[in-house]
């Protein structure tokens, strides 16, 4: 018969997986560093995965193929260990990436999978110093995985009324107390500006604002020329987006300071 299908574009695909989560039936999986289709006939052809690739590389196109089998799906499903697909159609944050996709894109959040946002009392620095916590023994203050811009998906669960921070990829290793400082109870992206792709990132920062209700947005960025790129990009996200939302911007210099 003919019929709508994913297809994959293989010189376009980066493997990062995010398709893989995001596709209900778990139809898509990472074989050798790239997406594939495993199976006609697991692939309801409504393409739920195309707004979650960066790279474009996926569409739908009419072709022959089997008819969709939902119960062949159902088997698949239970077989690498995911939710039957009613479940995932229920709540498709909630899905479990498919086994054998890339680890790097399976969305988590930690301490009991709340809001990032809905941390900040339990692990504030106050909190921390008055446990006497020293140095070099600090708790993590990252709640959420991944952080990589690419990587995560503008309907992560952790993003929803969060207050997030876009981070430079340096900034990190540039300030010491990134974590006491800045991250404790806020949700983590981060990119480079230069290295990166910024319309993709522009484009997925707009949708994460548009999609979330999002409570603030920090930028950290470094006092390199290059890294101011990344205060564009939220600038003009938020400006596509039309919401207000406070915003505020955080230089630090190379050799960690403020500035």
């Amino acid at each position: 018969m003919i019929r709508d299908m994913v297809k994959i574009d293989e010189e376009k695909c980066d493997g990062c997986g995010l398709c893989v989560p995001a596709c209900a039936e778990g139809a898509i999986q990472i074989i050798d560093g790239k997406a594939r289709l495993i199976a006609d006939n697991l692939c309801d052809g409504l393409g739920a995965c195309l707004g979650h690739c960066p790279k474009d590389a996926i569409l739908v196109e009419k072709r022959s193929a089997p008819e969709f089998d939902e119960a062949a799906v159902e088997v698949h499903l239970k077989n690498i260990g995911r939710e039957p697909l009613h479940a995932a159609h229920a709540a498709p944050q909630a899905a479990a990436p498919a086994q054998g996709g890339c680890p790097s894109a399976r969305v988590m959040s930690f301490s009991g999978g709340g809001c990032p946002s809905a941390q900040v009392q339990s692990h504030a620095p106050a909190a921390k110093e008055a446990a006497g916590e020293a140095a070099g023994s600090r708790s993590s203050a990252l709640r959420q995985w991944p952080v990589q811009m690419t990587l995560v998906p503008p309907t992560a669960p952790f993003l929803k009324e969060a207050d997030l921070l876009l981070a430079a990829d340096c900034v990190p290793f540039a300030y010491a107390d990134f974590h006491k400082d800045f991250l404790d109870g806020k949700a983590l992206l981060i990119g480079c500006p230069k290295l990166d792709d910024g319309q993709a990132y522009l484009q997925k920062l707009t949708q994460m604002l548009q999609l979330n209700d999002i409570r603030s947005l920090t930028v950290m960025h470094m006092e390199v020329p290059c890294c101011s790129g990344l205060l564009v990009i939220a600038r003009q996200a938020l400006a596509a987006s039309g919401k207000e939302i406070p915003f505020e911007a955080i230089r630090i210099g190379i050799q960690g300071d403020r500035k």
